[in-house]
């Protein structure tokens, strides 16, 4: 058997000490300010994309938007929510780092910690409100029937946490011992799972007070306020919440499978909509091509089709490979690598992809929607 790494031993710091490269007060793209800077044909691609955008709201299709964590970092909350906001954007998907950085600017103002020197001093991502509280929120969101980002939108958007009491816990977990239905069942998994934890730590019943002063900024929280899922899409061991004691695989797994399942319904309404891909080099193709699949599988077998979609990409990497043009790369080729236009290049609609800065990006197609809506 193999041996495991004690998370106990680990010496876990409060985040204040913590040295933050950003903050979103001084870092906040403002809409109205920001001037974007686009060649021509990402001019181009922000037009036709806020063509079809507005073409699928008006019929009442899905644009899903999939990010990668810099589109938090470099500010872009305030762009993202504007376009909640305004109807244009449906679902948003985000990975692991997405919804910290997202929550630690709602928390504290600030983000982004020096890698580099973290790692020399073993302290890396090992900061106790970053690791206690999301682990918390995501094993109380599992027990509810919560996702992995609507636990944590909640979180914030509450200013707190609901935790039950022991005797509750107790009920659910007997209730489960002498049920067959799959309902009963997981909730009482995630009731002893969640007893476990709260014994551990020493957790008290009852609201448990987690200031947010800057949840302004906070996309899951707009999000969770709105009733527009936020889904987080994260991979084990990939977030700085890993390394904390409080982690909990069984919460995380539940939480996360709800919300791809969530992910997938979104995408099983693709038909006439819009898929937008912004900085997600991995999660965004990864989990994009398997719910297309499991979509159009339900699709077929019922009579449908799920084939009159765009795909818009935006990535700060070159490509010198014309995907509609000359089909896919061959495999001596550097643009075969490119994971995000391989995979979106063989999902059918009609996939474009912009070198473009999301700041940039964001704010034009922002404006270009509002330009046309008032």
């Amino acid at each position: 058997m193999n041996r495991l790494f004690d998370r106990d031993s680990i010496s876990v710091r409060p985040l204040a000490e913590r040295k933050n490269k950003l903050d979103i007060r001084r870092d906040l793209i403002d809409p109205e300010a920001f001037l974007p800077t686009l060649d021509a044909a990402a001019t181009e691609t922000v037009v036709r994309a806020a063509a079809e955008v507005r073409q699928a709201r008006g019929c009442g299709k899905p644009v899903i938007m999939a990010f990668g964590a810099h589109s938090i970092k470099n500010g872009l909350s305030r762009v993202m929510i504007r376009l909640m906001e305004g109807g244009w954007v449906t679902h948003f998907a985000a990975n692991g780092a997405g919804v910290i950085h997202d929550w630690e600017f709602a928390y504290q103002g600030q983000s982004g910690e020096d890698v580099k020197r973290y790692v020399a001093e073993g302290q890396f991502g090992i900061w106790e409100e970053t690791g206690a509280y999301l682990n918390l929120a995501i094993a109380v969101g599992a027990y509810r029937g919560l996702g992995y980002g609507e636990s944590v939108g909640a979180l914030v958007a509450n200013d707190g946490l609901l935790i039950p009491e022991r005797e509750e816990l107790a009920t659910a977990i007997a209730a489960g011992a002498s049920a067959t239905n799959e309902t009963d069942l997981t909730r009482a998994a995630a009731a002893a799972d969640l007893a476990t934890l709260l014994g551990r730590f020493g957790t008290v019943p009852g609201f448990l007070q987690v200031e947010h002063p800057y949840k302004v900024y906070g996309l899951q929280a707009a999000a969770y306020t709105a009733g527009v899922p936020f889904t987080a899409h994260p991979m084990f061991g990939h977030d700085i919440i890993y390394t904390h004691p409080m982690n909990l695989g069984a919460a995380i797994g539940r939480t996360a499978e709800r919300d791809f399942l969530s992910f997938t319904d979104s995408v099983s309404q693709l038909e006439g909509g819009v898929y937008l891909s912004v900085g997600s080099a991995v999660m965004s193709p990864m989990i994009f091509e398997k719910a297309l699949s499991m979509s159009r599988n339900v699709a077929r077998s019922r009579g449908g089709a799920i084939e009159d979609f765009s795909i818009y990409v935006v990535d700060l990497a070159k490509s010198s490979w014309d995907w509609t043009r000359d089909g896919e790369p061959p495999q001596d080729n550097p643009a075969y690598y490119l994971r995000f236009c391989k995979t979106f290049s063989r999902m059918g609609g009609r996939m474009t992809y912009s070198s473009a800065d999301n700041r940039s990006f964001l704010v034009a197609l922002l404006r270009a929607l509002e330009s046309r809506s008032a």
